[in-house]
């Protein structure tokens, strides 16, 4: 394979340097001849490639052939314009195109030559330069659509990750073909200016050397380098027609799945009813005016046959169809089940009724699937590990505005919107209460109130907190992923988490995994950590500890205090603000000592067991603490001892949802808190 590319890169480097030793080294007319018919060859295949090519990517280095074949088209004028007009014969392929083409005539040639010229740069250049200058500028216009296109495509799952990157890497090369091509169709441009120049250099050159050098009158001189002068030029700009022609038919190409030719012919004679109209027109004008009767009519006929003909060719298409979609259908329904498929769980779904739709369709202004993008992102930020794509799919079984939200195939949420309305909460200080539709907020269950677009306006004067309704389903989900974001957490997760890791810190990652930890036990510190709203994006830290603690136990718990303690920095930043006071309730000592004595070792990791009616005593007690936390708009924390902290959390978690349990370790030096309670029992 290395010895082929080597042979092709020096046949594109001899290519090259054909065309500079043609600007230096006069060359034999028969050796010039092999160049002109080798240009002519190279050009036709151009514009074949061109026509049958699927897609304008197949073509990529397009603007660069476009610059070789021009350089080597000047220099082949160069090097015929020097044996013109010191020879007077430039060989046999610029003396055959001038007397054929011009049938001898050097007026009837220069007339053609003259046609050709125009028809390249007026009509062919021309159009060539302005669409390419459009579509590059349309083309990088679009770019953020598309990416934000294929984002929503991943996130919804209808794509992977791979095929994410192949789009994305198929836009950035779309984006350097397009404005590649708004340059390079200059070099085409220019390249007729060039022909137009050195046509007339030739001219008059070949002109004062026939008078000067050989004699000549100046009749015999202008017929003479006349017609070598129209053969060359057209020679070279016949080619550079040809390649003009290619590079207008690269980008207005508008097909990318097939062939062109069969899709202009489908689309320019594909309806039978306008190839009717088409053969009645031409047979009246045949018959009523003077037009040649025979002519018109049987081109008439033509076109009305060929009418009858696609008609029964779409008839049968269309029978031919839906046979193969009967015969699809009940070879499918013959075929055994395939339910591998249906045993297909997916980590997170939102499914939403058919009034919710539009807010996730894109063609009609939502943008709900953007926002579930900024939700990936936010928990990647805010927790330090990547969410699972997120499903969407309608689902008739609902209510129109209903959504649900699901966990591994499981509901654990739902909520209901109305559609064109804003949701309105209170946040206790309004000025005057405003009349709406009663609700709920569905994340935080917060009494609410639907209002009109009308009403937001003044709302909002009043104090209201106004969203809607993308951002309440935005909210609800961010909320709902936070809560079961541990269960999320995958060993593959952790795999890849370990992956990005060993690539920085390959000396750690060798010591802890899996010498001393497995993955699935780092998984179950990793989950603690988020189960109580702990980031793990400072992995570093986290790895560092468990390398340092993992020697002397395993359990997966005490583990996760060790880390706790080591990321109290980031602990103390997201529970204590460091320019106030924070308000804290305590846990009575001899509770600490009651819990410490419940709790029970085993083979499997410890356990509390508790007498219920000391588990009532004790949450009964906490209740009226945490109330007062809340009466003073604080969030409830409690403060224990490390030891204490994790039998403590497991004790209230079904109790108190929100419930912060810190130890001491966990607290900053310069943390300054006040504690206005203790749990007692």
């Amino acid at each position: 394979m290395n010895a082929r590319m080597a042979k092709t890169d020096t046949i594109v480097a001899i290519y090259i340097l054909v065309a500079f030793i043609m600007l230096i080294v006069p060359l034999p007319a028969a050796l010039l001849d092999v160049f002109m018919a080798f240009n002519i060859a190279v050009s036709f295949t151009i514009l074949f490639t061109c026509m049958f090519s699927k897609e304008v990517l197949d073509l990529s280095y397009f603007p660069t052939i476009l610059l070789f074949t021009t350089i080597f088209r000047i220099a082949m004028n160069v090097s015929s314009t020097r044996l013109i007009l010191s020879t007077g014969d430039s060989g046999n392929v610029v003396k055959t195109f001038g007397e054929f083409v011009g049938g001898g005539d050097l007026i009837i040639g220069a007339i053609v030559f003259i046609i050709l010229i125009m028809i390249q740069f007026l009509v062919i250049n021309k159009g060539s330069e302005r669409v390419a200058e459009v579509t590059a500028r349309f083309t990088l216009d679009a770019m953020p659509g598309k990416q934000m296109a294929i984002d929503a495509d991943l996130n919804t799952g209808a794509i992977d990750d791979k095929e994410a990157k192949a789009r994305r890497d198929k836009i950035q090369q779309e984006s350097s073909f397009f404005g590649s091509m708004d340059g390079a169709v200059k070099y085409v441009k220019g390249d007729a200016v060039a022909g137009l120049l050195l046509t007339v250099i030739n001219l008059v050159g070949g002109v004062a050397m026939g008078m000067l050098r050989r004699g000549t009158d100046i009749g015999r001189a202008l017929e003479d380098y006349g017609i070598l002068t129209i053969g060359d030029g057209l020679v070279s700009q016949i080619p550079s027609l040809l390649i003009s022609l290619s590079t207008g038919i690269l980008v207005t190409k508008g097909s990318k799945e097939a062939d062109f030719g069969p899709a202009i012919i489908r689309q320019l004679f594909g309806v039978p009813k306008v190839m009717y109209l088409v053969g009645a027109t031409l047979s009246f004008l045949g018959i009523v005016t003077e037009l040649n009767t025979i002519l018109f009519v049987g081109l008439g006929m033509l076109f009305v046959v060929g009418g009858r003909l696609i008609a029964g060719n779409l008839e049968t298409a269309g029978i031919e169809q839906e046979v193969d979609a009967e015969e699809a259908a009940a070879e499918e329904i013959r075929q055994p089940e395939n339910v591998n498929s249906l045993l297909q769980v997916d980590p997170i779904e939102l499914e939403f009724g058919y009034g919710i739709i539009p807010l996730a369709d894109v063609n009609q202004g939502g943008d709900l699937l953007d926002r579930v993008v900024m939700i990936r992102r936010q928990i990647a930020l805010e927790l330090g590990t990547v969410v699972p794509i997120i499903r969407l799919r309608d689902n008739i079984q609902l209510n129109p505005n209903q959504y649900i939200i699901k966990i591994k195939g499981i509901q654990v949420s739902e909520g209901e919107i109305l559609f064109d309305h804003y949701m309105a909460m209170n946040p206790g200080y309004v000025e005057e209460e405003i009349t709406g539709i009663p609700t709920f907020e569905p994340s935080f269950h917060l009494p609410a109130i639907w209002i009109t677009e009308s009403q937001r306006e003044r709302a909002e004067s009043l104090g209201y907190t106004v969203v809607d309704p993308p951002s309440i389903i935005a909210t609800h989900l961010t909320e709902i992923i936070r809560q079961y974001i541990s269960e999320l957490l995958t060993r593959q997760d952790v795999q890849n988490l370990v992956n990005n890791m060993k690539e920085t810190n390959p000396s750690l990652v060798e010591e802890l995994v899996p010498k001393l930890l497995g993955i699935g036990e780092i998984q179950k510190v990793l989950q603690n950590l988020l189960k109580e709203g702990i980031s793990i994006r400072d992995l570093l830290t986290i790895m560092e500890t468990l390398a340092d603690y993992a020697p002397t136990t395993r359990d997966a718990d005490i583990l996760t205090e060790y880390v706790r303690q080591s990321l109290k920095r980031a602990i103390s930043t997201k529970f204590f603000p460091s320019h106030e006071t924070t308000s804290v309730v305590t846990l009575d000592p001899k509770i600490e000592q009651e819990i410490m004595g419940s709790v029970k070792q085993t083979e499997n990791g410890a356990f509390l067991n508790m007498d219920p009616a000391r588990t009532r005593a004790i949450m009964d007690s906490l209740t009226k603490e945490v109330q007062k936390l809340e009466n003073l708009g604080k969030m409830p924390i409690i403060i224990t001892s490390p030891i204490v902290r994790v039998y403590f959390k497991r004790l209230t978690e079904d109790y108190f949802k929100d419930l912060v349990v810190v130890s001491y370790n966990e607290v900053e030096n310069n943390v300054e808190l006040q504690s206005v309670g203790m749990v007692t029992a």
